[in-house]
C-alpha cells in the first residue's frame, strides 16, 4: 500500500488530522523517507507504537525482533528466495499454520501468494521492516546465494533451437511454469528493480544466454545463467505478459502487473525474434520510484518559476525536448500533476501510457486500429479540455492540430525528439509548419538531459588535467579555486561511483525578438545566438554548474551536452 493509504489507517482512528496527512504524504514523496521514520521526525508516535497501531488495524500481532533468532526448523519451512522475493521472514508455527512477518503486512496478495507457494495455512506477524530485512540477510543470505541454489535445482536441462523448431509446446509450457523457473524470473526482477534498474534485457547468443539491466542509464549484466534456459525463461515471460508463447516469428507487446519487493510495479514487454531466439526488454514503470512533484525535479529556480507561471497560462503550446529515456515525459507529467485541480479538465494522448495520474483522463495511441495522436487529439477538442498532453509530435498533421487547439484557447504540452530547445522551432517548420502559426502558439521550448549524479558515500576531490578542461572550452586560470570531484565506487552505488540521476535543462524562452526571427525562417544556430544574448542558460552551461556544485563528474556532462 502506498503512503497516503497507510496513512489514512490512522486519520480514520483520529490520530492524525487532514492537514498532516497531505504533508506527510508530501514529506515521504519529497524525501523517500518511510511513513514511520516521518510519523517518528512529525512526533505522532515511536517506531513501535506505530507498528503496534498498524498490528491493532489489521487485526494482527505485534512482535519486536531485536535479538530473536528464529528456528532454524522454521527458517526451513521457506526457500531462500521466496523469503528475498516477498520480503517474508518465519517465526513461528503451529500445525499446518506459519506466522510469517512481512515487510507490507498491508499487502493481502503477498499473504495468498505465499499461502498457495507453500500450501500452507498463513498468520501476518507485523514487525519493524528494518528488523524484518535484517533478520532476511542474516539468515538467508544475499540474492547471489538464492539465485544460486535455484540453479542448482534447475539443473540441465533440454536446448531448445533457436528457430524453435520442433517444440514440444506444452513440455515448453509446463517448463515455464515449473516452480523453479517461476521462482528464478521472480528473483531476476526483484534483483533488478531493488537496483533501481530502468529496463531488464533477456538477451539468447549462440553459445550464451545474457540478462542485462540499465540502472541510471547505464547497462550491467548480471551472472548469466545456462544457455538452456533461455528458451523457458522467455517462455516465462511471455506467460506473464499474456503473450502467445507459440509465435516467434513476429514482434510482440505486452504488459505484466506484479508486486515487487512489496511494491506494485508495471512491466513493459516487447519481443523481438533474433537469429537465436527472441530477445525480450521489460521496461520497469515504478511509481515508488519516479517522483511526479515538480519541486522533486532539482530544476534551477529560474526555470522552475518559469515553469509554474507557463502551466498556468490559459492557451499556448509548451514543449519538452531531448533524446529517448531524458525524462521528458516525467517533466510533463510533473507538470500536469501541479495543475490537476478540480476546476481543470486534463486530457492526454500518449503511447503508451506510463503512469496512471488520478483526476486526469489518459488515452493510449493505438496506430494499429488507426487512433493515431492526430486523431486522438481531434477526439480531444470536442471533449471541452483545459489543457492537453499529446506524447510525441511526430508528424505536421499533429503539429498543425496541436497548434489549432493551442490558439483556440487551450493549453498544449508535447514532447520532439531534438537535440536542443532551439531545434524544436527548426523541426517544425520542417515538418511543414508555417513559421508564423510557430510563433503565434509557442510560449516556450525546454532541453533537457538527465546525467547521472556522484554517489556521496564515495565522493572524492580531484584535480583535472589540463587535457580534460580543455573539452570543457575551460583553461585552469579560468575555474580559479573551484573543486572538482568524482565516485572512487563503493558498496552503496555497486563500485560505479554514482548513485541516482537528475536532469540539465536548457528553456528557450520565446520572447518578441525570437517571434520575429522565426517569422523570417532564422536557422537553429542563428536562433540560439539571439537566446543567449537574452540570458538563455545553455545545457552544457547548466552541467558546469552541476560539476562546481560537486553533483556529477566532468565526464557525465561531456557525454550528455
Amino acid at each position: 500500500m502506498n503512503a497516503k493509504q497507510v496513512l489514512e489507517i490512522f486519520a480514520e482512528q483520529g490520530i492524525i488530522d487532514q492537514q498532516q496527512l497531505e504533508d506527510m504524504v508530501q514529506e515521504v514523496n519529497q524525501t523517500g523517507k518511510s511513513v514511520a521514520q516521518v510519523m517518528v521526525d512529525y512526533q505522532v508516535c515511536d517506531e513501535n507504537q506505530f507498528y503496534q497501531m498498524i498490528a491493532d488495524a489489521l487485526g494482527a500481532e505485534f512482535v519486536n525482533l531485536e535479538g530473536y533468532e528464529p528456528p532454524l526448523d522454521v527458517l526451513r519451512l521457506m526457500p531462500a528466495g521466496l523469503a528475498i522475493l516477498h520480503k517474508a521472514l518465519p517465526i513461528g508455527r503451529e500445525g499446518n499454520t506459519i506466522q510469517l512477518a512481512l515487510a507490507d503486512p498491508l499487502n493481502q496478495q503477498t499473504a495468498e501468494e505465499l499461502r498457495f507457494a507453500l500450501d500452507k495455512e498463513i498468520q501476518v506477524i507485523v514487525a519493524p521492516v528494518w528488523q524484518i530485512e535484517d533478520l532476511i540477510k542474516r539468515c538467508y543470505g544475499t540474492d547471489a546465494a538464492s539465485m544460486d541454489e535455484i540453479l542448482k535445482e534447475l539443473g540441465g536441462g533440454v536446448e531448445y533451437g533457436a528457430d524453435g523448431g520442433g517444440i514440444d509446446l506444452k513440455a515448453l509450457e509446463a517448463e515455464a511454469n515449473a516452480t523453479p523457473i517461476i521462482r528464478y524470473v521472480d528473483l531476476i526482477l526483484y534483483q533488478a528493480i531493488q537496483d533501481r534498474a530502468s529496463d531488464i534485457h533477456f538477451e539468447p547468443f549462440e553459445n550464451e544466454f545474457k540478462i542485462r539491466y540499465r540502472v541510471d542509464g547505464a547497462l550491467y549484466e548480471m551472472a548469466p545463467p545456462p544457455r538452456h534456459l533461455a528458451m523457458p525463461v522467455i517462455s516465462r515471460v511471455k506467460v506473464m505478459s499474456n503473450l502467445n508463447i507459440a509465435e516467434r516469428r513476429l514482434p510482440q507487446d505486452g504488459r505484466i502487473q506484479k508486486i515487487i519487493a512489496g511494491r506494485p510495479v508495471d512491466l513493459r514487454v516487447s519481443t523481438l525474434p533474433t537469429q537465436f531466439g527472441e530477445s525480450v526488454v521489460l521496461r520497469v514503470l515504478d511509481r515508488s520510484v519516479v517522483n511526479l512533484n515538480l519541486e522533486a525535479l532539482g530544476m534551477p529556480p529560474s526555470i522552475y518559476n518559469y515553469l509554474l507561471h507557463t502551466i498556468e497560462k490559459p492557451n499556448g503550446i509548451f514543449i519538452v525536448t531531448g533524446p529517448t529515456g531524458s525524462g521528458k515525459t516525467t517533466t510533463l507529467y510533473a507538470a500536469l500533476n501541479k495543475i490537476n485541480t478540480i476546476d481543470s479538465k486534463v486530457l492526454t494522448a500518449e503511447d503508451p501510457v506510463e503512469y496512471e495520474l488520478e483526476g486526469i483522463i489518459q488515452v493510449p495511441v493505438n496506430e494499429n486500429i488507426g487512433l493515431t495522436f492526430a486523431r486522438v487529439l481531434r477526439a480531444f477538442l470536442r471533449q471541452d479540455p483545459d489543457r492537453i498532453m499529446v506524447g510525441e509530435t511526430r508528424d505536421l498533421e499533429t503539429a498543425q492540430i496541436a497548434i489549432q487547439a493551442s490558439l483556440t484557447g487551450h493549453l498544449v504540452f508535447t514532447t520532439l525528439h531534438t537535440n536542443d530547445s532551439p531545434g524544436a522551432v527548426t523541426r517544425l517548420i520542417d515538418m511543414g509548419v508555417e513559421p508564423f502559426l510557430i510563433s503565434a502558439s509557442l510560449e516556450g521550448v525546454l532541453g533537457q538531459r538527465l546525467i547521472r549524479k556522484i554517489c556521496p558515500n564515495c565522493s572524492t576531490a580531484y584535480e583535472p588535467t589540463e587535457s580534460v578542461l580543455a573539452q570543457l572550452g575551460l583553461s585552469p586560470h579560468e575555474i580559479g579555486d573551484k573543486s572538482f570531484y568524482y565516485g572512487r565506487g563503493c558498496d552503496v552505488c555497486n563500485n560505479t561511483g554514482y548513485k541516482a540521476r537528475k536532469g540539465l535543462y536548457e528553456l528557450l524562452n520565446i520572447t518578441d525578438p525570437l517571434r520575429e526571427m522565426i517569422n523570417q525562417r532564422a536557422p537553429s544556430v542563428v536562433l540560439k545566438q539571439k537566446a543567449i544574448e537574452l540570458g538563455m542558460t545553455t545545457l552544457r552551461q547548466d552541467g558546469l554548474r552541476c560539476i562546481y556544485d560537486g553533483e556529477t563528474t566532468i565526464e557525465e556532462v561531456l557525454k550528455y551536452t
